[in-house]
């Protein structure tokens, strides 16, 4: 009887010890059990601790939203309204999941707000991460500084909110206190735009630019891939129609293993999509994110959505939705091992 209860006991370390070395995907979306509209942002989980949003956008409640806990890094892809986040939640549940209810997020962007109050690094393509600073610095009433990165990373933890500017294909490092490792976040090409909504412009800049109904551009569109500790490598595609980095970096270089792909129709269609992560990026496993639609009734992938269109189309790989509040583990081959997979 005490060498079974033994041998139990094994197994529960054995299985603890794995689950420690995975990475947690968690979606945050407007309606809790569903895959809607407006959800983009997520927050990635490194066994070491580091955490990751990703595209803040409109479906979180701002630097309150409880569900953000720990922030280390702040990712944001381009500077789209859905995606900095003019507007963002009051609450859970309100409104439809087709049309979910949201309130102004100005003058500073739910991006803004959340870096404020996380201290959180900014790892993003030069313009964005200054706009974004002097929002910061705006909210603070300081300036907002440069991340240090002493011996080539980043701490994870900061004292202060900062700014980690890069280029297109340029990395960062993020290592959490103690670990052997850090997490490399790599910004990856996308084809698409990044003009800002002349809301978000200071009202100088918004008289100036208004005559001629144009506004102003925050650099390249990117995505990002991110090498974690685990082994684990991400693509995080952004808005973007098909290119050839998809194949060449993505896939040949990077050897990525788990693709979350953004769809909506003024970026990519669900044919052209699947045709990515089939042929170019060729990934283990796929989340499908940025629907512009609700996508599920109760958790369901409804028949008559774009969703639907890209899940049957990709082969050879199971396609998990972003589904809000559900937590997916991934292991360091691109594998889901836990949370609902």
């Amino acid at each position: 009887m005490q060498s079974k209860i033994l041998v139990v006991a094994l197994l529960s370390l054995l299985a603890a010890s794995a689950a420690a070395q995975n990475v947690k995907v968690t979606p945050l979306g407007t309606h809790p059990g569903e895959l809607c509209d407006r959800d983009r942002a997520m927050i990635f989980e490194d066994p070491s601790g580091v955490r990751i949003l990703y595209d803040a956008g409109q479906s979180v409640m701002g630097a309150e939203d409880p569900r953000l806990g720990t922030v280390h890094v702040v990712l944001l892809t381009h500077a789209h309204t859905d995606h900095i986040g003019d507007r963002k939640i009051a609450a859970l549940n309100l409104g439809t999941c087709g049309k979910p209810e949201t309130i102004s997020a100005l003058p500073h962007s739910t991006t803004a707000e959340i870096a404020a109050a996380k201290n959180a690094s900014l790892i993003m393509i030069r313009n964005m991460a200054f706009f974004l600073g002097k929002k910061i610095e705006n909210i603070r009433g300081k300036p907002t500084g440069n991340c240090t990165e002493p011996g080539g990373a980043i701490a994870a933890v900061q004292a202060a909110p900062c700014l980690a500017p890069v280029e297109l294909g340029g990395t960062k490092v993020v290592k959490a206190a103690g670990a052997t490792k850090g997490v490399e976040i790599i910004t990856m090409h996308a084809a698409h735009d990044s003009t800002l909504s002349r809301d978000l412009l200071s009202e100088a800049q918004k008289k100036s630019l208004e005559a001629d109904n144009i506004s102003v551009s925050l650099g390249a569109p990117s995505g990002y891939i991110i090498k974690f500790t685990n082994g684990l490598r991400v693509y995080l595609s952004g808005d973007t129609g098909l290119h050839t980095e998809m194949r060449t970096i993505a896939h040949d270089y990077y050897r990525v293993n788990l693709a979350v792909m953004n769809l909506g129709q003024n970026a990519i269609l669900p044919d052209a999509a699947a045709y990515a992560m089939n042929e170019l990026v060729q990934p283990k496993s796929v989340i499908l994110s940025h629907p512009n639609e609700g996508v599920t009734v109760g958790g369901v992938l409804q028949a008559n959505t774009r969703a639907k269109l890209f899940v049957d189309q990709v082969k050879g790989r199971p396609v998990h939705l972003g589904i809000s509040g559900r937590t997916l583990e991934f292991d360091g081959n691109g594998s889901c091992v836990a949370g609902g997979c």
